[in-house]
């Protein structure tokens, strides 16, 4: 006992001497502390068995979002009987108008004090009936709303009535269940309660003013820690785990040679779609796929939007081109960037012949208009790349690929055939999902067709280009089964998050 009476901290001894009062409130009050110090010194108590938590469940009456209002405000046939009470008689139009009241609220007062028989309607005139005395006699209804809260076992006849009416009305009243926490003192508490060795002081702590001087501390008591109780886990600040993902999908990149590109989330679809030779007509620029912004963009240099036309309209290096009239106020409408190879597109635009050859990456947010399910998001991160150079061929693409994925922490990938507006030869990059037992699609890749390169760069030379979706890579590593999951912000969660340590 008095071991258990030396490791009391100074918190713990004011709240001991009123535990048996009868709410947490009193113990407040009698103590001198606040309540978040008193919840947490009886949490303290009940861990040395000191007291004991006892939960009583209970159902409790209460006024809703509306019951609120009326209470305030009073209820709607109370302000309906007043007005109707000054001017005696009114027509039902201008008692609609003047009494301030919804349209079903007016009707259900109307209806309310018809069957109390305090109003009739005759030749749509309101005409009063009820005495003063009624008039001024709360009702049922009105007193019971003054009594909230009150426990729904308690409830009396008439106040059994009153509910009963006003439940039938929406959001006046409410029913729920909460919970009281009892506190009942143990026969070990009730000993420490007792006892005479909880008046003596101790010292709670060293600080530098108790070691200056020896007696500050000689033949004094130090209050006992038990170094095996549980504490409360300290959480250090950290990135979010898509961040920190992406940095580490960064620095893959960067290790591999490649340089950074960075741009514009809101782009032209001249950028966005024409310099990659999509044309006009095609489906992704629909407004089903794409988000469009209800403003227009400016053309890049004359010399470009006159390759990128001459390419669609009837192609070059020895391309057919769409044959159909590209239009400029097409390519002027502003979007939400589809994917990162908008970055691709610009930064070849920016290339000279003697530059070659040259390694870009980029992962950044695109945005699709998808219907959100678990693996598709109207937004996700994409990682982007391009290797232009004149040696480069579709291995050297492949084997950019998989080097990439097995640093990334992916074994099992498959390379499929597939088809891209601007790239030819393409694939499709999967990846083996082992929850669902299916390949999950990562993007696409492929080498860049000549009516991109040629117009963008003015000569054609071999251009590596991938896209994958980086928000799945990230799936597959934490485990998550729904894609929404990366953006919940559930704090509970994001603390145990592991750190991305793939190598």
């Amino acid at each position: 006992m008095k071991k258990l009476i030396e490791s009391l901290s100074t918190i713990e001894k004011k709240v001991i001497p009123y535990l048996e009062e009868k709410n947490i409130s009193e113990i407040c009050e009698k103590s001198n502390l606040d309540k978040v110090t008193v919840l947490r010194a009886l949490e303290y108590l009940n861990n040395k068995k000191i007291i004991e938590f006892e939960t009583v469940k209970k159902r409790v009456v209460d006024v809703g979002v509306n019951g609120s209002l009326y209470r305030k405000k009073g209820l709607p046939e109370r302000r309906l009987l007043t007005l109707i009470n000054d001017k005696r008689i009114i027509s039902l139009k201008n008692a609609e108008k003047e009494s301030g009241l919804g349209s079903d609220e007016f009707k259900v007062s109307l209806g309310v004090l018809k069957a109390k028989a305090f109003i009739e309607i005759k030749n749509s005139k309101i005409i009063l009936s009820a005495s003063k005395e009624e008039v001024a006699k709360k009702s049922p209804e009105e007193l019971f709303i003054e009594s909230l809260p009150i426990d729904e076992d308690g409830l009396l006849p008439e106040q059994q009535f009153a509910l009963k009416n006003l439940l039938k009305r929406r959001d006046i009243i409410q029913i729920e269940e909460r919970k009281k926490f009892l506190i009942k003192v143990t026969p070990t508490g009730k000993e420490v309660m007792n006892s005479k060795e909880i008046s003596k002081e101790l010292i709670e702590q060293i600080t530098p003013e108790l070691l200056k001087k020896e007696q500050n501390w000689r033949n004094k008591k130090f209050r006992r820690y038990d170094v095996t109780l549980k504490v409360p886990r300290i959480n250090g600040g950290k990135r979010h785990f898509v961040n920190s993902a992406i940095d580490y999908g960064r620095k893959i990149w960067l290790e591999m040679g490649f340089e950074e590109m960075s741009g514009n989330i809101i782009e032209s679809s001249f950028w966005v779609f024409d310099s990659l030779f999509t044309a006009q007509d095609h489906p992704v620029r629909e407004m089903q796929d794409t988000f469009f912004l209800d403003k227009m963009g400016e053309l890049p240099d004359k010399k470009f939007v006159e390759k990128v036309k001459t390419a669609h309209e009837k192609g070059i290096s020895g391309s057919k081109g769409w044959n159909y009239s590209w239009n400029e106020e097409e390519a002027k409408k502003m979007v939400l960037r589809t994917h990162t190879t908008v970055l691709s597109a610009q930064t070849l635009s920016k290339l000279k012949k003697e530059d070659f050859p040259k390694k870009y990456f980029a992962i950044g947010k695109c945005f699709r208009n998808e219907t959100v399910d678990w693996s598709h998001g109207f937004e996700f991160n994409q990682t982007e790349g391009i290797v232009v150079d004149p040696d480069m061929n579709f291995r050297h693409l492949l084997g950019y690929l998989k080097q990439f994925f097995k640093k990334m922490g992916f074994e099992k990938i498959r390379f499929t055939p597939a088809y891209f507006p601007y790239t030819e030869p393409s694939v499709e990059i999967h990846s083996f999902h082992p929850e669902k037992k299916i390949w999950l699609e990562l993007g696409g890749a492929g080498i860049l067709r000549p009516e991109v390169v040629t117009a963008l760069i003015g000569v054609d030379v071999p251009v590596l280009a991938w896209g994958p979706g980086f928000d799945r890579i990230l799936m597959d590593y934490y485990n998550i089964k729904d894609l929404r999951e990366l953006y919940k912000n559930d704090i509970t969660k994001l603390r145990k998050m592991k750190s991305w340590v793939k190598v």
